[in-house]
């Protein structure tokens, strides 16, 4: 079985803070994490290779600093990591990521691919579905378990008010949630193996077949216009007396604002 999994490197969320004048992430200073939901895919690939020696290639787009989660990666247990890093990636929303990623992932074979349900820096759930658009394969998203007969998957996915069971067969994409386990450690032999022997692939776009005008900020159909913090909302208030009195207060109230 051959498992592909994309990941992505995130500023950590809770030191993330925003330039007041310029609207803008201050990036400069704040530790980067794999994603947790990339995380959770990621284990869950794992799992299948313990079980059927499947081999597990990670895939991220980013700049050199990212090869950090693809060490953690292999560090993890994947077998080998590629790093998609080309100046002329940056700036790609989420549907110049998922062409390039799907270009990337055409020169490899698979017969499962994993993502995770979204990123915390964008939380748009969206290039996971896109890459499975682009690849003409199925999707099961908001996964929360994987299993394996030796012929078909059986999932379950998440929703709104349980979980439903999903059979599919391969190739097949999956978006996984971050609650769907607990990621493994790094084992103190992979760690050493990974700084003695590079197993990071990087490739530039010289080095994928897409059109430059599908990449990066010349190939993204959205922009970003602001970024900001909401303003803290004003203390509720909490009604006395029995439902009637409540009820009554209530609109009188909503009557002295205007609002009825």
């Amino acid at each position: 079985m051959e498992i592909i999994v994309c990941i992505k490197q995130v500023p950590d969320t809770t030191e993330l803070k925003i330039d007041p004048i310029t609207g803008t992430l201050i990036r400069k200073g704040v530790p980067s994490i794999m994603n947790y939901d990339d995380k959770a895919a990621l284990e869950e690939a794992l799992k299948l290779k313990d079980s059927y020696n499947a081999k597990v290639t990670v895939i991220t787009m980013g700049p050199e600093q990212a090869r950090e989660v693809l060490e953690e990666a292999l560090a993890m247990g994947a077998d080998q990591a590629i790093l998609l890093s080309d100046k002329r990636f940056s700036g790609a929303d989420t549907w110049a990521t998922s062409s390039t990623l799907a270009a990337a992932i055409k020169k490899l074979s698979f017969d499962v691919i994993f993502t995770g349900r979204q990123a915390i820096d964008g939380d748009t759930a969206q290039v996971g579905p896109q890459l499975a658009e682009k690849l003409n394969i199925p999707q099961v998203t908001y996964v929360r378990k994987v299993k394996f007969d030796g012929r078909e998957f059986i999932v379950e996915r998440e929703i709104e008010d349980g979980f439903e069971i999903v059979k599919v067969n391969p190739p097949v994409l999956f978006t996984v949630v971050k609650q769907a386990n607990k990621p493994r450690y790094m084992s103190i032999r992979k760690i050493v193996e990974v700084c003695s022997e590079d197993k990071i692939t990087t490739w530039k776009y010289e080095d994928i077949e897409i059109d430059e005008n599908h990449i990066g900020l010349k190939g993204s159909p959205t922009k970003v216009k602001r970024t900001f913090i909401p303003e803290p909302k004003g203390r509720g208030k909490i009604l006395q007396g029995s439902l009637e009195e409540q009820l009554t207060t209530l609109i009188n109230e909503l009557k002295e604002k205007h609002l009825l």
